[in-house]
């Protein structure tokens, strides 16, 4: 893991913690609560999906269709490293406008949490920040947290990628 995807999820929850903290200081209620210990393992909602917001689906449908793709181009031998670049710059741009703008209840937020933090590690192999995984490797991690996200997340239509394996 390179130390950018060590800090990019540390650094996420860091920044909503200290928004918590500040909320009872200015006397609002914080709109994210992440006091609960975080999960290490994704899981349902008492047998149930958790429950979504229209920027989370919007935003983990644009990054299902993007990685969708380019799953049959890699499968095909037809990525560069050029292109899996830019599917990583995209997806991150997803994962930004999704963090900014999704407001879960804390428990869905830190399952949602589980999955961007996947999301990021596939990014940066894609885009060749990882020691340990190649690119191509990279791009199945992102489809795989895209699957869980939709195994784990109430998400009217939403279709698993097939990963060709």
């Amino acid at each position: 893991m390179t130390h950018r995807s060590k800090f990019l999820p540390a650094a996420l929850a860091a920044l909503l913690m200290a928004g918590a903290l500040a909320a009872p200081a200015l006397a609002q209620p914080a709109a994210h609560s992440h006091e609960a210990a975080a999960p290490h393992k994704l899981s349902l909602d008492q047998g149930r999906k958790w429950a979504t917001d229209a920027p989370l689906r919007e935003g983990m449908s644009r990054i299902r269709g993007m990685v969708a793709p380019q799953l049959v181009a890699a499968h095909a031998g037809k990525l560069d490293e050029a292109a899996y670049r830019e599917l990583a710059t995209q997806v991150e741009a997803q994962v930004g406008a999704i963090v900014a703008q999704c407001k879960l209840e804390p428990r869905a937020d830190a399952m949602l949490h589980l999955v961007i933090a996947e999301l990021g590690e596939g990014s940066d192999a894609m885009a060749g920040k990882h020691a340990k995984l190649r690119p191509e490797q990279g791009l199945l991690k992102t489809a795989q947290a895209v699957n869980a996200y939709g195994s784990h997340f109430a998400h009217p239509g939403f279709k698993p990628l097939h990963l060709g394996h």
